[in-house]
């Protein structure tokens, strides 16, 4: 449906495929199947993190509430929580800085 999407469209999309696809039927993902996102369709992101203390603040707070669940909302704040601490966005900025 988004083949004509912009790539932000697509890209969007493509998140709203993997929190359904991983979500239990009543539209919401667990704590343990987010942290196993993370790890598995994240790992540019989160390479070399695992001493940011605020990565660690948020691994902890999914491996403590793991009867939580979160809704899509809840899933694009993480990936965006993770992606702003990111090295690999400082690298995606710095060249796009020299082009």
């Amino acid at each position: 449906a988004l083949r004509k999407g912009s790539e932000l469209e697509r890209a969007f999309a493509t998140a709203a495929l993997v929190h359904s696809n991983a979500a239990h039927p009543c539209g919401k993902l667990g704590q343990r199947a987010a942290k196993r996102l993370l790890q598995t369709q994240f790992q540019s992101f989160i390479q070399g993190q695992e001493n940011n203390p605020k990565y660690q603040e948020i691994i902890s707070a999914l491996d403590e509430e793991l009867e939580s669940k979160m809704d899509f909302e809840d899933f694009m704040i993480l990936l965006v929580s993770v992606a702003l601490m990111s090295d690999l966005l400082r690298e995606i900025r710095n060249v796009k800085a020299t082009k």
